[in-house]
């Protein structure tokens, strides 16, 4: 006998939590199936940072160029590792086109508008107290080691304020104020008040128990087998454990959802951007706000009594093995920034970690409804903005099955955009 539900939900990452989140709050009877453990993709072991600061998408101009640059640095932030595939091949040039300011330029008012909406979720997840997940906003400091990296994004900062973000401008004394426990050669800093923090696997763990107590099945260590349809309708799944039914689909699978959607024929351009993360016991000197070493392209996260360092943008397909030159690579930055401190002592006590990002070609995620199945929606590619976008984009999903007018334009977000 088939499994029913009205929704199911495919991917128990932060998105596919976060979807089923809203749709049981808003009464539909949700199921939501997971390949693995719940969290144990992307949403596991990323930097943690929630950021309504990052209003500029990976499409932005100049990354071809760097990505061109750095493509034989194994320890480059940003690889672009040459293979003959065809997918790869279609999503660069589609990527290249991207790069432009004008098409950075529409795509930052989306972005503001995603990023605002899943901060003030974010704010009411908090208040509620249904878990503790980490949450804290202490914004989020980025360095610059050089004038030249520093001047260059003013022009951001400025867009950032005329769109109504509180940031700062710091040098070497207001840096060393606000973190007096570290010495640093950076030559000037810029601070994002309202960015925050949590702990992403607390968090997406907590919200998936939360909701198996009320309820919502989770089927975990389950594999789609193939999907059953019926005109331009999917009904059921058959997974490796019986088949769902259900009245409506969501697709969170992340960098997965292109293979997931093979067997339907639709070509959804997207590619694994793997990062790499490294987590280990906090010092007795550490810093205490969330920091990004911009020439780096590092974050430093304050964690429960840890330390994550996160970096590193590699295009390289469905590989989750771990470069150590480029673990080092992240590890080997922090000391440019902090003389003092050398985190690569303490490697033998750290968690290393490698997650695929789902990455569109121009940095904006897919949200909405399929044009060839009328009851299957996306919900994947934000690529380093899934633990940020999580709660807007669950929200987004449940106005959609409800058939409310989303609170945000999903023009942009089309699944065929790119066609």
């Amino acid at each position: 006998m088939q499994n029913q539900t009205d929704v199911l939900i495919i991917g128990g990452g932060a998105i596919g939590v976060c979807a089923a989140y809203y749709l049981w709050k808003n009464g539909v009877k949700v199921a939501l199936l997971e390949k693995g453990e719940i969290c144990s993709g992307c949403s596991y072991g990323n930097s943690g940072l929630i950021v309504p600061s990052h209003i500029v998408p990976l499409a932005a101009p100049g990354m071809i160029a760097r990505g061109l640059k750095w493509m034989f640095d194994s320890e480059s932030p940003f690889y672009l590792k040459p293979r003959c595939d065809f997918d790869f091949i279609s999503w660069l040039w589609k990527f290249n086109a991207a790069c432009t300011n004008r098409r950075a330029q529409k795509s930052i008012p989306v972005l503001h508008q995603l990023l605002q909406a899943s901060a003030a979720l974010f704010d009411e997840l908090a208040h509620a107290k249904l878990f503790d997940f980490g949450f804290a906003k202490k914004g989020l400091l980025q360095l610059y080691l050089t004038a030249k990296e520093f001047h260059a994004d003013r022009a951001a900062v400025e867009r950032a304020r005329q769109m109504g973000l509180q940031v700062s401008e710091f040098d070497a004394d207001q840096i060393h104020e606000l973190e007096p426990n570290l010495r640093t050669r950076a030559f000037g800093g810029i601070y994002h008040h309202e960015d925050a923090q949590l702990d992403p696997a607390s968090f997406v763990r907590h919200l998936s128990d939360y909701l198996a107590r009320q309820g919502v099945a989770m089927h975990t260590q389950t594999e789609i087998l193939k999907f059953e349809a019926s005109g331009n309708r999917l009904t059921a799944v058959q997974t490796s454990r019986g088949a769902i039914a259900a009245k409506e689909f969501v697709l969170a699978g992340g960098a997965w959802s292109t293979q997931l959607l093979k067997p339907l024929q639709i070509n959804l351009p997207l590619q694994a951007g793997k990062g790499y993360s490294i987590t280990m016991p906090a010092p007795e000197r550490k810093t205490n706000t969330p920091i990004i070493l911009v020439e780096a392209r590092v974050g430093i996260t304050p964690m429960n009594g840890k330390l994550r360092f996160a970096g590193t943008m590699e295009l390289a397909g469905l590989d989750l093995s771990i470069n150590q030159r480029r673990v080092a690579a992240i590890l080997k930055a922090v000391p440019k920034y902090f003389p003092d401190w050398n985190p690569m002592n303490q490697i033998d006590s750290a968690e290393i970690w490698a997650g695929l990002r789902p990455c569109t070609p121009d940095g904006l995620p897919y949200i909405g409804r399929f044009a060839k199945y009328s009851n299957l929606i996306a919900a994947t590619g934000h690529a380093m903005l899934g633990i940020t976008l999580a709660p807007a984009t669950g929200k987004l999903v449940s106005e959609i099955v409800l058939g409310k007018r989303p609170a945000i334009s999903l023009e942009a977000l089309r699944c065929e955009r790119f066609n």
